[in-house]
């Protein structure tokens, strides 16, 4: 469907933040070879580039594994896997040394075009590639030779940040080296785990064969490590597993957040970085402030939560027995038994419509997108609920609704009910969402 020109302009302005947000970070992209031999990928490459010419210091690692593949089969070349891994010996080394090195041509190539007719003409993107990864052998593992396989033993970390601060892109290659100058088979996504966790990456981006991570058939927009590993141990997860133990190992070492996004669909890597619902996956660090549906217990920490706004006028006052009769309703953030956040989703199921209400954060714990979280923890049950809009009510807090993604409407925009018993004395600006 095409975008009309004030659709256009209001994607780029809703965009800008993230642009803010994103620039000077270091990206690492990660994709293996079936990425390449997707009919999307010239337009992929260009929406890296695009990252790049918007100032993100972007880092690509690929695979080769099906480069590999053919160039063995056009040999006769019968290869043996153990645990996944390649065992690679000299007459296979030399297919992984040609593919590698083609694919590595090839990407390098597409970073350089600059057609009049491109999204990338005027770009001018220098690419460095070579000898950063130092390997070692897996050697002999339960009485089996790798021979040429190895993992990573140490990235150039001042090598690549030199290249990045002159606004190289950094492209790696499944192969390293060593110093006693033997060439060794990698697999990518050791490659990229490495390269994020030694540069302390900002995010880690990984492109799958599919949309993202998901739970029953049911794509997971984000979670916590913490909560993915149980659903990974029960066997409730689906998803391509170089990308999902790549995701786990970067976030378990320290880096912040890992996507994974489609290298078929067009546009879902820019998607996932520059709109507020994302077009993947995203696993996150834990957080060690607990969120969760509220109960009775909790009744007397949301009173003290809410009681400040409640006397300014900010909040409609609600009484401990209302409160008890609502809790299912209400979500919470627990931090070391204090609830230092909270905030409630009342449901009009005739107009597939939910109420945030009552939104409430510490004084001494605003910001660090604890009100964010909580957001995005009732969208998810909305979604849950097949609702398709969110609304609130509010009079003071127009500008944080704006940052979340809700429009201004009119009280007509309300559910019936909610209409018929709105305080026109409060007179409360009604902002929409939709999902």
């Amino acid at each position: 469907m095409s975008l009309s020109h004030q659709d256009s302009v209001r994607l780029f302005r809703n965009s800008a933040p993230y642009m803010n947000a994103h620039r000077g970070k270091v990206f690492v992209i990660m994709f293996g070879g079936e990425a390449v031999l997707s009919e999307n990928f010239d337009r992929l490459i260009q929406d890296i580039a695009l990252l790049h010419s918007l100032g993100i210091r972007i880092i690509i690692v690929h695979g080769a594994r099906p480069q590999i593949d053919e160039r063995l089969a056009f040999r006769s070349i019968q290869s043996q896997f153990v645990d996944g891994l390649r065992i690679t010996n000299k007459a296979t080394l030399e297919c992984v040394k040609d593919a590698a090195g083609s694919l590595r041509s090839q990407i390098e190539a597409l970073l350089t075009l600059g057609l009049p007719n491109s999204p990338m003409h005027g770009a001018r993107i220098r690419v460095c590639s070579g000898n950063l990864v130092i390997a070692k052998p897996l050697g002999v593992v339960n009485g089996i030779d790798f021979e040429n396989t190895g993992s990573v033993r140490r990235i150039d970390v001042s090598g690549i940040q030199d290249q990045l601060n002159i606004g190289s892109i950094v492209l790696l290659s499944p192969m390293g080296y060593s110093p006693t100058g033997e060439v060794f088979n990698l697999s990518h996504e050791d490659v990229a785990t490495q390269a994020a966790i030694s540069l302390k990456a900002d995010k880690l981006i990984t492109l799958s064969e599919f949309d993202g991570i998901f739970q029953l058939q049911k794509l997971i927009r984000t979670i916590e490590l913490d909560s993915l590993k149980p659903l990974i141990e029960n066997k409730e997860i689906q998803a391509e597993s170089t990308c999902l133990s790549a995701m786990i190992d970067t976030v378990a070492a320290g880096i912040d957040r890992a996507h994974c996004v489609s290298y078929h669909n067009d546009g879902a890597l820019l998607k996932e970085l520059f709109t507020r619902d994302g077009h993947g996956s995203l696993v996150m660090q834990t957080h060690y402030e607990q969120l969760r549906t509220a109960i009775v217990e909790d009744v007397g920490g949301i009173l003290n939560l809410i009681k400040p706004l409640e006397e300014s006028g900010v909040l409609l006052t609600r009484s401990r027995e209302k409160l008890e009769n609502e809790i299912e309703r209400f979500t919470v953030i627990e931090r070391d038994g204090m609830t230092i956040a909270c905030a409630a989703l009342y449901i009009f199921q005739e107009e597939r419509m939910a109420e945030v209400a009552c939104v409430a954060i510490h004084r001494d714990y605003r910001g660090k997108h604890r009100g964010e979280r909580l957001m995005q923890a009732l969208k998810d049950k909305a979604l849950d609920l097949n609702l398709t809009q969110l609304f609130v009510l509010t009079t003071v807090t127009s500008h944080w609704f704006l940052e979340q993604g809700f429009v201004e409407q009119s009280i007509e925009d309300l559910p019936r009910s909610k209409k018929d018993i709105y305080n026109f004395t409060r007179k409360s600006k009604v902002f929409v969402l939709p999902l």
